[in-house]
């Protein structure tokens, strides 16, 4: 079967300039996110992110192979799969080097897909959220941002809401971060510091430095709302105001952890009292 497959898509025209326009739009949005705002579309490079949206019914628009790229074992069980969902017409073979010129990953499986990213709008919101949220507050490290959004989708938690000045949740660097985990959330971007509190009616905590109210002595046994907050200022006045601040200690006296670690230890600390306690 397999051999099949890989025949079918070698008899494909092979892209051999970069001036295409399934090449350049791929390249645009791999290295700016501007492009990613106007179009609302991303970048999943390899097999696991394209699986991901396989499995989740997020269908590509568009999905990019090197040549090369078709006899290799991972892609060639891919391409069933791409095949069962009717998607052979949304595939193009490029030659090696111009899937070189636009891949952002060194050494890998030369596979990428372009997909529209879901929109989901708070103010249409029939009703406040009354189940488990992340609240990601200025969250502006990719690797963090997919991180906790990777945690999130294992705990349970579905609904994740991100400020204005947090890094782009499907941006192709996130993406890779969350492993995917981004297909199996509501995420809600883009979304005014000041504004975010008033889409929920939940408990919110958030992680401070600068308190003696250890997490440990948190009663979590209820939906609650966890922010996260920026890299180096933490969670905002506008945020924090309205927040029950929350330290996880340290007994060696760092200054605090990285807001990917304490996200996670906050977020697990919720499932064992819940169902390990």
């Amino acid at each position: 079967m397999t051999d099949i497959i890989t025949n079918k898509f070698s008899n494909n025209p092979v892209i051999t300039s970069d001036k295409n326009p399934t090449v350049k739009l791929a390249k645009a949005l791999l290295t700016q996110s501007r492009q990613r705002k106007k179009s609302g579309q991303t970048v999943l490079e390899g097999v696991h992110l394209i699986e991901s949206a396989l499995q989740a019914k997020h269908f590509p628009t568009q999905i990019i192979i090197s040549y090369s790229g078709l006899s290799h074992p991972e892609v060639q069980a891919l391409l069933i799969e791409i095949s069962n969902h009717h998607l052979d017409n949304k595939l193009t073979v490029v030659s090696d080097s111009v899937y070189q010129s636009i891949s952002s990953l060194g050494n890998g499986v030369d596979i990428m897909a372009i997909i529209d990213v879901p929109e989901h709008r708070l103010y249409k919101l029939k009703s406040p959220i009354t189940t488990d949220c992340l609240i990601l507050n200025d969250v502006q490290d990719n690797g963090n941002m997919g991180t906790l959004l990777r945690t999130a989708a294992a705990v349970g938690i579905k609904t994740v809401i991100c400020t204005k000045g947090c890094a782009q949740a499907w941006s192709p660097k996130t993406m890779r971060a969350g492993m995917g985990a981004q297909f199996g959330l509501t995420i809600y971007e883009g979304i005014e510091a000041d504004e975010v509190l008033s889409y929920i009616r939940l408990p919110v905590y958030a992680t401070s430095s600068h308190t003696d109210n250890i997490i440990y002595k948190q009663n979590l046994n209820r939906p609650v709302a966890w922010v996260m907050g920026h890299e180096g200022q933490g969670v905002c006045d506008a945020i924090m105001q309205q927040a029950i601040p929350v330290a996880l200690p340290q007994p060696n006296g760092q200054e605090s952890l990285n807001v990917a670690i304490a996200g996670a230890l906050c977020m697990y600390e919720t499932l064992r009292q819940r169902q390990y306690s």
